[in-house]
């Protein structure tokens, strides 16, 4: 069974760090590109990272640069998003997703072939 299982979330201060993980099981990410996505309430959910297969190419989105990282570990089909400086505006049900095609970066939602169940970041000020 192709699965994602993303973990990682939870309630921290302002400033703060959180480390989200998504990994997958039944397929490999040796041939699909991940993209870290979040919904915040009332609001359009939004990919704001995304790393090839290969992890030759990144991108993040302006909001989280020089605060996020993502990382992966292929060897077991894991991707990581280091969170720091945390702000209240980053509060958002966060996703992991997989396509195996991706024409434009950032993938549109539509674009991902799997999905994880979300993770709650809540952030205090």
């Amino acid at each position: 069974e192709v699965q994602l299982q993303a973990s990682g979330g939870g309630l921290v201060q302002a400033g703060g760090s959180l480390t989200l993980s998504c990994t997958a099981s039944g397929f490999t990410f040796d041939d699909y590109g991940v993209g870290w996505f979040r919904q915040a309430p009332r609001k359009e959910r939004e990919c704001i990272y995304f790393i090839s297969n290969t992890g030759t190419v990144t991108w993040y989105a302006d909001s989280v640069g020089g605060r996020f990282t993502i990382s992966s570990d292929n060897a077991e089909d894991t991707v990581y998003l280091q969170m720091n400086h945390l702000k209240p505006e980053d509060t958002a049900v966060y996703y992991c997703a997989a396509a195996e095609i991706v024409t434009t970066c950032p993938p549109p939602p539509e674009n991902m072939d799997y999905w994880g169940k979300g993770t709650l970041v809540t952030v205090s000020s």
